[in-house]
């Protein structure tokens, strides 16, 4: 399996769109900072939504209870699945019963991470994914590249190649406003044809019952409103305990995400409808064994915002399919591990460890310092790369001599100064493949302080 600098350096060559790229999520960034310097609460607000998170996983159990009680008592059908496979074969099996071939969902990255899609299309089911970076991205066959921004990486020039190509829109087109109409009728008579809906769940309030979707399309309600079979996926670290905890998050996510006050649409859904019916399916995948993990508990909090990555400058850099897994960036890095420390051991290192992903992040998760804590333990479980583990080795013993690091310092500045430039740019030096080395300094500076001490 390619490796998450491998993809990078894919993503890097073509140097236009890395550049793109990079400027796209910085301005969504920037959108973000300009957004939470109207609240003048912010800082208490990311405090509270913090301490709720805190307070909410400390008792899961029993709010996770009270939800289902809760939803039940309001006509709701709840389910509970402990892997990926569990959740597939749930919904599948609503699915059967009701007869259903023909489903709409709206964003849900949980539905990405089971790869609920691939595993109905295998049972004769179409799926249609209505959010348009979602739709997107499922007609060019491709994962997300960013949880809220899915299509990010592609411009109006390639997705008007592809609605060409899948909806018929004329050829070379590319203004985003035809393109988008284009998308609304296709779109449109996949909601007509539905006859089951899925979502998935930003919060689940365990006082009522009842999951909120947040969108900016109006697709999730349109696909639950007329669809008669409404089904939600939900992770279980989505429960919050009140209905009024639900205000500090609304506040904090659509800032966060992109910049707005809010999301245009934040559904609430407690019953079903008259004559439906409304399914939850609670998916732990991983989340109970990530819970139990100490110092590494608190990235369940994650509200799916997708700040860390926009401030990123690795993930903005090397783009999200390089990541390997349905959520990229910091988050992803200190999420995947915990599934598989040996496939996932190169992630963490994806970093600069410059903490602008906890800066950012809305319910203070302190991402970097976890991305830090993970080195240790891949390194201690022995998964470091050859290379990695030698170097690291024979840096720890010149570190550790003064004697040792000075001679070095002394080859390394007489080497960047008079050898010839194909000794010190080649396979061994990866850091040098983008960039030069600094032209080094005559002396060190512990050389020009004992000198200029002495003479004082």
């Amino acid at each position: 399996m390619k490796q998450h600098a491998d993809k990078a350096a894919d993503f890097l060559r073509n140097e236009a769109r890395a550049d793109w790229h990079d400027e796209a999520l910085w301005f969504v960034r920037a959108k973000r900072d300009k957004a939470t310097h109207g609240v003048p609460e912010w800082e208490t607000l990311r405090e509270l939504a913090s301490g709720i998170k805190e307070h909410t996983l400390s008792n899961l159990d029993g709010y996770l209870e009270q939800f289902e009680a809760n939803a039940r008592q309001n006509g709701v059908y709840v389910h509970w699945a402990s892997n990926a496979a569990e959740h597939n074969s749930i919904v599948h099996g609503i699915l059967i019963a009701h007869e259903v071939k023909r489903l709409v969902k709206s964003k849900s990255m949980l539905t990405e991470e089971c790869g609920l899609n691939e595993y109905l299309a295998e049972h004769g089911i179409e799926v249609v994914d209505t959010d348009l970076g979602e739709r997107i991205i499922q007609l060019k066959g491709e994962p997300p590249s960013h949880i809220v921004m899915p299509a990010i990486h592609l411009k109006k020039e390639e997705v008007g190649e592809l609605f060409h190509e899948k909806l018929q829109t004329e050829q070379g087109a590319s203004d985003p406003k035809y393109l988008t109409e284009a998308a609304r009728q296709h779109l449109r008579k996949k909601f007509l044809a539905a006859q089951a809906a899925l979502t998935g769940v930003n919060f689940a309030i365990a006082q009522t019952g009842g999951v909120v979707v947040c969108t900016n399309e109006g697709n999730a309600d349109m696909g639950v409103h007329l669809a008669p079979l409404q089904i939600h996926s939900m992770g279980i670290e989505k429960v919050i305990p009140r209905a009024e905890h639900l205000g500090v998050f609304t506040r904090l996510l659509a800032r966060s995400a992109t910049g707005q006050p809010i999301t245009i649409y934040t559904s609430h859904y407690h019953r079903p409808k008259a004559g439906g019916e409304m399914h939850i399916v609670i998916v732990d995948n991983g989340r109970s064994a990530q819970l139990g993990r100490q110092g590494y508990r608190n990235a369940l909090k994650c509200i799916r915002c997708g700040a860390c990555m926009n401030t990123c400058p690795i993930y903005r850099r090397s783009g999200g399919h390089s990541y390997g897994y349905t959520i990229p960036g910091p988050i992803g890095s200190i999420l995947t591990p915990g599934i598989s420390l040996e496939r996932y051991s190169n992630l963490p290192f994806a970093s600069t460890l410059c903490g602008s992903c906890s800066d950012v992040c809305p319910v203070k998760i302190n991402i970097h310092e976890q991305l830090y804590n993970w080195r240790q333990d891949i390194a201690k479980a022995g998964h470091l790369p050859v290379a990695k583990k030698q170097g690291m080795r024979w840096a720890g013993l010149v570190l550790a001599r003064p004697k040792w690091y000075g001679a070095f310092g002394k080859l390394a500045r007489w080497a960047i100064r008079r050898l010839p430039r194909f000794m010190l740019y080649n396979s061994l030096n990866l850091w040098g493949k983008g960039r030069d080395l600094p032209e080094p300094p005559e002396q060190s500076f512990k050389e020009w302080y004992h000198k200029n001490r002495i003479k004082k």
